[in-house]
């Protein structure tokens, strides 16, 4: 997939953005947490044309992105030191950090207790956090992916597959194949917000753009969605 770039100015503020081609019927603009801005244009567009769907929809990108921006302070960047605290599921636990005979992680009333062998460092704490994390995912990430499709028994989803990766601006994506890739980072947050990820991605099976009929199929599924999704967003983002 190609990206191209373009940007447009609405009143003194700029909006840089990035676009690609895909094969669909509509045009889709979407602003992630980090502010950026993804456009996905149909085959054949003309990227004056795209600039010009951007720039109609300028007060609304410039509203979202103030929207990601008043959670920014939420998520500091983490040293992987002793005391400072990391979330599971939504709940944050503090690092204990020792050395030991064995890598190890354990997550006792509120803490996560960190055995390391070895050499203590940041990159290193990291690194076994991550490992743990993953792990978790894999087992809790199943247990959502069967939970959430039995909500659509009623309709023919086509053999969904799901898979488990780090995603950079998303926390679901659905693949051409309908194979639904979760982001490893949603392990940090709650139940309820893993569920809506995991929904809001077997919509996409039935209706691939976010349309009405999609959020329709979202609301009948899930009718506590948006809630869910402002949780997500204060929580992680």
């Amino acid at each position: 997939m190609r990206l191209s770039h373009g940007v447009v100015l609405y009143g003194g503020t700029k909006i840089e953005f990035s676009f690609c081609h895909v094969n669909r019927k509509t045009l889709e603009i979407a602003v992630h947490p980090n502010q950026s801005v993804m456009v996905k244009a149909p085959l054949g567009i003309e990227p004056a044309e795209v600039q010009r769907r951007v720039a109609r929809r300028a007060r609304w990108i410039i509203k979202q992105r103030n929207y990601f921006r008043q959670f920014e302070p939420r998520t500091p960047a983490r040293c992987y030191v002793g005391g400072e605290t990391h979330l599971y599921l939504g709940k944050r636990y503090r690092l204990k950090i020792k050395k030991g005979r064995r890598d190890e992680i354990k997550l006792v009333r509120g803490y996560f207790k960190i055995q390391v062998k070895g050499r203590i460092s940041s990159d290193k704490i990291k690194s076994l956090l991550d490992a743990w994390y993953t792990e978790k995912a894999v087992n809790k990430f199943k247990d959502s992916f069967d939970r959430c499709l039995a909500n659509f028994k009623k309709i023919s989803l086509k053999n969904p597959r799901m898979q488990i990766k780090r995603l950079k601006k998303r926390w679901g994506s659905l693949s051409e194949k309908g194979t639904l890739t979760i982001n490893s980072d949603l392990i940090r947050a709650p139940q309820e917000c893993i569920d809506y990820v995991v929904t809001h991605e077997l919509c996409h099976l039935k209706h691939k753009d976010h349309s009405t009929k999609f959020y329709k199929l979202l609301g009948k599924t899930m009718p506590d969605w948006e809630k869910r999704k402002h949780k997500l967003e204060l929580t992680l983002v």
